[in-house]
């Protein structure tokens, strides 16, 4: 998204990796079936997090907040603060519905797993298998300085979508702005933040729909060659469109409604929000200073306007109660109760290393890492860690190892104007040291 003088939303703010990295040292250290045994409620059990909670809500810097925490395939404890909104008299809770933008691309990552465990797609598979145009691909000479460019000698694959390692755009973000500014102007700008005239907030040009969507970015140079460096970039948003074609869905949104969540109970996730759940629609800020000011509120949210397509990277708004469900299949092997959603096996390798072999990290906010598909993984002290955050706030990890999961909801921007990133882990680490950490 845009820079902007006072309201930058910069996506390299999205995850900070060194405090995941805290978190998984102190996690490292703790007798694993102990956390796994320890029930009780959540306010009790999760102090630090209580505490954090308090503290934001409680010095007005969010309207609400509720943090979902969960053990193994035990129920979820909820801490909820606040209310959906300054100005709304509901109070925020596990059902709420937040705009999760860049925490959709873990559910797009592991839709693709899904379609290479049926052999459907392949994890080398070339993109042009399926969309022919990206047969021809061409990479910037230079791309911080313009838009010529020579072929690629390479092509994109499944592999280089899922771990940001296609060489692809994204429009207003990084340091590539010629390529940026290019993706903006053909309507490449998949994400949606308000429908407030507020400059840099969308593209000038309308978004197409899925088919145009792809003819257009396979004609914009790529800003690396594919395969080689990681670049943050609109890469789950041509997968989503990918995982449809290979599928033969009639849409990615009805795919991931067929696979994830009909089947996983995820009753309050949407690309768009239907009118009988606008209730439960937080409100979404602006963080100017420490004056948050309305940029999206639920009487008169983009979210209530259908896109031209389900957005992969960045579309899905969802409630803390409905993404646990989705960490928990994770955390648990792939089942959901006794209904098998996913191979374990499958879980496994779309949350371990999916980057090609050489690919540079050097520079990135994620070096300290690894990635999986669609989101970071952990290696070391920190294996088995997965998942991603968004441009509003809300944060989703789990780890399949210690079996934990662990969500932050939500909704200002710029997402690093606050620390929550840093300090939300941190939080969780500290209450299971103190021996608390227990699960509802």
């Amino acid at each position: 998204m845009h820079d902007l003088d006072h309201l930058a939303l910069s996506r390299r703010g999205l995850l900070r990796g060194g405090a995941w990295l805290g978190a998984g040292a102190a996690l490292s250290s703790l007798p694993f079936a102990q956390a796994l045994a320890q029930t009780a409620s959540a306010d009790a059990n999760w102090p630090t997090v209580a505490a954090m909670l308090d503290k934001y809500v409680g010095q007005r810097k969010v309207s609400g907040m509720v943090a979902a925490l969960g053990w193994g395939n035990a129920a979820p404890g909820f801490i909820s603060r606040g209310k959906e909104g300054f100005d709304d008299p509901d109070a925020i809770a596990a059902q709420s519905l937040f705009r999760a933008y860049s925490q959709t691309k873990p559910v797009t990552g592991m839709a693709a797993m899904l379609l290479i465990e049926e052999g459907k797609l392949k994890l080398d598979q070339p993109i042009a298998d399926f969309a022919p145009e990206f047969s021809r691909m061409k990479v910037a000479i230079d791309p911080d300085q313009g838009l010529d460019a020579r072929p690629t000698d390479t092509l994109i694959t499944v592999r280089h979508l899922l771990t940001h390692t296609a060489g692809l755009g994204y429009a207003g973000v990084g340091k590539n702005k010629p390529i940026a500014r290019e993706l903006e102007r053909l309507g490449l700008f998949p994400a949606i933040v308000t429908s407030l005239p507020i400059p840099g907030m969308s593209s000038p040009t309308p978004v197409p729909g899925p088919d145009e969507f792809l003819k257009r970015t396979a004609a914009v140079p790529l800003v690396a060659e594919p395969g080689k460096v990681w670049r943050y970039s609109m890469s789950l948003d041509v997968l989503g469109i990918i995982i449809q074609r290979a599928a033969g869905a009639k849409s990615f949104e009805h795919f991931l409604q067929e696979r994830f969540f009909g089947p996983l109970g995820m009753t309050s996730t949407y690309f768009h929000v239907p009118g009988d759940a606008t209730a439960r629609l937080t409100t979404n800020y602006g963080l100017m200073g420490d004056v948050p000011l309305p940029i999206d509120g639920p009487r008169n949210s983009v979210y209530l306007r259908p896109t031209p397509f389900a957005y992969g990277g960045s579309g899905m708004v969802t409630s803390p109660a409905d993404f646990d469900k989705f960490l928990a299949m994770l955390v648990n092997g792939g089942m959901h109760g006794t209904t098998r959603i996913m191979k374990e096996e499958t879980v496994r390798q779309g949350t371990s290393n999916l980057l090609p072999v050489g690919a540079d990290l050097s520079g990135t906010w994620v070096a300290p890492y690894q990635f999986g598909a669609g989101g970071l993984v952990g290696t070391g002290i920190n294996e088995g860690l997965y998942g991603w955050s968004g441009a509003a706030g809300t944060i989703g990890m789990c780890n399949t190892r210690l079996k934990l999961r662990t969500g932050l909801y939500v909704q200002y921007m710029p997402s690093e104007t606050l620390p929550l990133i840093t300090e939300f882990p941190r939080a969780v680490a500290a209450d299971i040291i103190a021996g608390k950490g227990r699960a509802s």
